[in-house]
């Protein structure tokens, strides 16, 4: 055989073996994370019930993400309508897709967040929800207090590590987006 031949085979083995490791990786969803244990219970303050529409949830959620991203270009846009939308774009072999995950939002009984994924839409793409999120957990630098857990289909979000200024403690008492119930529980430590 000449080098060509054995160059060529050797190309194309490449190749499968790069495709077949992409598939690997693509299709196991990974460990997830397990949950943080809030303590909210030496939390001493007035409690201050705040009540908010899906507009102001919205403003709210986009402004947090981007101050942790600290001028970084923001990974994903989060909209919020009868379900909590996270948009963001995948780029697999030099071609960008837009992403639109659909989530419902339900309340913890320590007051955090977990968005159970409903619905999701790459483009044309029939790829499990759970690769997605295994894909968007390992490929951007979310905020500690956002924990993607891709084998059960959900976000966390952890307000208890929320940076508030003047140490503000901030819980979820009811978060009904269909009907534009959110009530948010603001705690003011006393000092």
């Amino acid at each position: 055989m000449n080098r060509w031949k054995i160059a060529f085979f050797t190309l194309i083995g490449l190749l499968c073996a790069g495709v077949i490791a992409l598939i690997l990786f693509l299709d196991t969803s990974g460990k997830s994370e397990p949950l943080p244990t809030a303590d909210r219970s030496a939390s001493k303050g007035s409690v201050l019930l705040v009540k908010a529409s899906r507009d102001d949830v919205e403003v709210l959620a986009n402004n947090y993400l981007r101050k942790a991203m600290k001028g970084k270009p923001l990974p994903v846009t989060i909209e919020v309508k009868d379900e909590l939308v996270l948009y963001s774009e995948l780029t697999v072999f030099g071609v960008t897709a837009p992403i639109y995950m659909n989530f419902d939002p339900v309340v913890l009984e320590d007051g955090n967040l977990i968005l159970k994924q409903s619905s999701m839409e790459i483009a044309n793409l029939n790829i499990p929800p759970a690769t997605v999120l295994k894909v968007l957990r390992d490929s951007i630098d979310l905020p500690e207090w956002m924990i993607v857990r891709p084998k059960e289909e959900e976000i966390f979000i952890d307000l208890s590590e929320l940076p508030v200024s003047g140490n503000l403690q901030v819980r979820a008492k009811t978060f009904n987006l269909a009907e534009d119930e959110i009530e948010l529980e603001v705690t003011i430590p006393n000092n």
